[in-house]
């Protein structure tokens, strides 16, 4: 936008510095033509008069005198020619033999009007020839000539020509500068609002501050500062309900285990599949609140990440701790977890989020990659450096996931149609890439090579100046099985 209001605006200019100074070019160009023809007119006048009073008296003299003083000032010749041609005076080089004045002296003694005086140009140049008749309209008794050199009068119009440029050029500048800072003006807060309206999009509050452009956009500005306040205020009610409803689910969903668990003794033979089966839902429920929790956890994250915007970790220590936990529950499901990771003398750096932050998306992938795999399938983990980032690529060799269902995987409870009776909530992507996205890095999902899904998680760099809030994850400290798809 800012680039297409200042074509506009550099457009209106250009047009008009041009259309003003167009118009002086050429007057100017033409002042001087005429001041240079009304000159040499009348100098003409008076050779004509001064050659009349001679052929008269028989004494020239005096224009002898005159047109000598004249040719020798201005370096412009003067020729004066009787009925017959023949010529009384030539001064300044000038003879009757000269190109294209044969044409113009038959024509003034027929009394026909001269050579006209192109209008002058600053790359005029060279001589132009004035004649008149001498005499009356009735008896023409010879003709005077002038040939007159325009380089003068052109350098004059080109010095007026420069000035008339320069300011021009000085009002395009001024023209250019007016149209950036309008620009500026009017979009500036724009451009505010837009950040502010992504900042809202992503779960975050956010202020624009209102003070410059027109009325119109600071009203915008206020406006949006209160359906800010109020979208951050609602969004966190929903937070808060959510943890809490999952909170204080929690103990009763504790004494339902408990009571589901001693029932176990006393169960008849015939009753255990429908045991078991509520056993399962139970779980279910208990992996429900807990993604319920980490999802509240991780918007709070994404809502408020200057909480944590000096927070960083080393990832290849992370991501080595994670496949420690993750090895005994991929043996049992028989999936081969590879470590592609650099050596561990050869640190990829650190970034900006937490460990448990991190090792909390891992666990996400990497129990997504074990559990839908498949058995005999291999999930390979590595990391790397990108320009002001790292990647990390958790990749399995499984069936992988259609291109529709990888554009769907990350919304909140959906789950892919061949596991819709199976384990899982449908939370664990949505909870990683909401923790990804908040501290400014993407998740994506892509197909593996050559089958498989492939999982790539980017995260900015982190300045590592300062040390970690925390250390990295003890193995053991997590369950392994707390994330799915």
């Amino acid at each position: 936008m800012r680039r297409r209001l200042l074509i506009a605006l550099l457009t209106f200019a250009a047009v008009a510095v041009t259309g003003f100074a167009w118009p002086l070019l050429s007057s100017t160009a033409a002042e001087r033509t005429q001041r240079l023809l009304i000159d040499r007119t009348a100098t003409l006048d008076r050779f004509a008069v001064l050659a009349q009073q001679g052929i008269n008296t028989g004494d020239p003299t005096t224009l002898v005198a005159e047109a000598t003083a004249y040719a020798e000032l201005y370096r412009e010749g003067v020729l004066l020619l009787d009925q017959r041609r023949r010529p009384l005076l030539a001064a300044g080089g000038m003879t009757p033999d000269d190109p294209g004045l044969k044409p113009l002296i038959d024509g003034a003694l027929r009394n026909e009007p001269g050579q006209r005086l192109p209008q002058l140009r600053p790359w005029s140049s060279g001589h132009v020839v004035l004649i008149r008749p001498v005499g009356t309209d009735t008896h023409i008794s010879g003709v005077v000539a002038l040939r007159i050199s325009v380089t003068a009068a052109a350098a004059d119009v080109a010095r007026r020509w420069l000035l008339i440029v320069l300011g021009a050029l000085t009002a395009a500048v001024g023209f250019v500068l007016l149209a950036t800072v309008l620009a500026r003006w009017v979009l500036r807060p724009l451009a505010q609002l837009e950040r502010g309206v992504l900042a809202v999009t992503a779960g975050r509050g956010a202020h624009v501050p209102g003070l410059g452009g027109p009325p119109e956009l600071r009203a915008l500005a206020v406006s949006f500062n209160r359906m800010s306040d109020a979208v951050v205020a609602a969004a966190d009610k929903e937070r808060q309900l959510v943890a809490d409803a999952s909170h204080q689910l929690r103990n009763p969903m504790a004494a339902l285990r408990l009571r589901v668990d001693s029932l176990a003794p006393d169960v008849a033979p015939a009753a255990l599949a429908g045991y078991h089966s509520l056993a399962t839902e139970v779980e279910r429920l208990e992996a429900l609140l807990d993604g319920l929790l980490a999802l509240a956890s991780a918007d709070e994250v994404a809502a408020h990440p200057e909480l944590g915007h000096d927070t960083w970790c080393w990832p290849d220590v992370v991501v080595r701790a994670r496949l420690a936990a993750w090895r005994p529950a991929a043996r049992d499901a028989g999936v081969r977890l590879v470590d592609e990771l650099p050596p561990e003398d050869d640190a990829i750096g650190p970034v900006g989020c937490t460990d448990s932050e991190l090792a909390q998306i891992l666990d996400v992938l990497l129990d997504n990659a074990i559990r839908y795999a498949g058995r005999g399938a291999a999930a390979r983990v590595r990391a790397d450096r990108q320009p002001g980032a790292v990647r990390l690529v958790v990749e399995d060799s499984g069936p992988g996931l259609p291109d529709a269902d990888r554009a769907r995987a990350t919304q909140r409870f959906w789950r892919a149609a061949k596991d819709g009776n199976g384990p899982g909530t449908g939370l664990g992507l949505a909870i990683a890439e909401r923790l990804v996205t908040a501290r400014a890095g993407s998740l994506r999902l892509r197909p593996g090579e050559p089958t498989g899904l492939a999982v790539q998680v980017t995260l900015p760099h982190a300045d590592a100046t300062a040390p970690p809030e925390t250390v990295a994850p003890d193995p053991a400290a997590s369950d392994p099985a707390a994330s799915d798809r």
